[in-house]
């Protein structure tokens, strides 16, 4: 099937000759989407073009369809539905023995199930959508299954393991003149540099990543590198209205976009802007509402961050010592079943900065993610 998958490069190779970010995610019938439509009308029109492909029974088409479903579904938050799209995508492609189609529902299942927390599925089904996608000769959906694994041995805290993975598949990008997955690649980056407090590296990785997403007309890009700027704003320069400014034209992208996890990041990062400034109350409020936006959308990652910033900031508030030491407890288990490596670190600081240690550990170690070292 190379040559299906060098078809639906083409798009992809125009794009980059214009200096403009593409969604390869949308094909076929679905080919024209601008990465900037609205998520409810990619769910809309893959529904539409589904039933058409059902019709004329082109399993093909009817794989292209799901995933488009399945990729809107999951960033509006809709994830059982979005569970049920790639799945019958994949099937639909198997039948039709298209390798490639294969790789990006399986590249679609892994993604969910990294934003549902499940890092040790996210490795497998990524793994597989990688290999799938170099023999079936799609060079795109290897490189974003490649850019799935090296996302979430990020988030596990893996910096070393993947790394240089993120810094190779940013010279890829650049290359080729991807501008999508070059502001990918430059965020991922700026923030391991953030997370291991080089904050002047990040700023102006973030920095370069908005202005690149910026001249792309990616939106969805430029709303997550203005969320990072703002963190690194808030934390380096102690700039909180400078900060809440970035933050509120992020959520704008978000909403005019319906970005429900994006929109659910950037009500977190306010709260932490907020609580860095000393607000606590303003802060509590925003963890609490993006608490119920990550719960909302079963995604276990952002709950437990909610959770965290939200009892950092009743317990500033005169929350009762007892109570605030139970959650920490709680949340320890909840990150370490994640699989965060830097989950105890988290608590252990999180405890220090409040003055109401120790904090009981889980009764056991996180879960360790046996093979998950070799990213390639």
């Amino acid at each position: 099937m190379a040559h299906v998958a060098a078809a639906q490069q083409e798009p992809l190779r125009e794009a980059a000759q214009q200096g403009k970010a593409f969604a390869p995610e949308y094909q076929g019938a679905l080919g024209s989407l601008s990465v900037n439509a609205s998520l409810t009308e990619v769910r809309a029109r893959g529904i539409e073009e589904l039933r058409a492909a059902e019709a004329s029974g082109d399993r093909r088409e009817m794989a292209r369809c799901h995933l488009a479903v399945a990729e809107a579904c999951r960033r509006l938050g809709h994830n059982e539905e979005a569970d049920r799209a790639w799945k019958a995508g994949y099937r639909a492609a198997r039948s039709a023995q298209d390798a490639g189609a294969m790789a990006w529902a399986l590249w679609s299942g892994g993604t969910l199930a990294r934003q549902r927390g499940a890092l040790p599925l996210a490795y497998r089904l990524l793994r597989l959508a990688a290999d799938l996608g170099e023999r079936g000769g799609d060079i795109v959906v290897r490189g974003y299954s490649l850019a799935g694994l090296a996302e979430t041995g990020r988030i596990q805290g893996d910096y070393k393991a993947v790394g240089e993975l993120h810094e190779q598949l940013l010279a890829e990008a650049r290359r080729r003149g991807e501008a999508r997955h070059t502001v990918w690649a430059l965020e991922g980056i700026a923030q391991m540099h953030r997370n291991t407090g080089a904050y002047d590296t990040a700023l102006a990785l973030f920095e370069e990543a908005a202005e690149t997403a910026g001249r792309a007309d990616d939106r969805r890009g430029r709303a997550w590198a203005l969320r990072g700027i703002a963190d690194v704003v808030s934390v380096r320069d102690q700039d909180a209205d400078r900060a809440l400014e970035l933050l509120a034209e992020a959520e704008r992208t978000c909403r005019e976009m319906r970005l429900s996890s994006a929109l659910a990041y950037n009500h977190k990062m306010r709260g932490n802007v907020l609580y860095r400034a000393g607000r606590y109350a303003q802060a509590r409020e925003d963890y609490a509402l993006a608490l119920s936006e990550f719960r909302a959308m079963d995604e276990a990652r952002g709950t437990a961050l909610a959770r965290l910033g939200l009892a950092k900031s009743l317990a500033r508030l005169g929350q009762d010592p007892a109570e605030t030491v139970t959650e920490l407890a709680s949340l320890r288990q909840a990150l370490g079943q994640l699989g965060l490596r830097h989950a105890d670190d988290m608590i252990d600081r999180a405890a220090d900065e409040l003055g109401v240690g120790p904090v009981p550990g889980n009764g056991a170690p996180a879960p360790v993610l046996a093979g998950e070292g070799t990213l390639r």
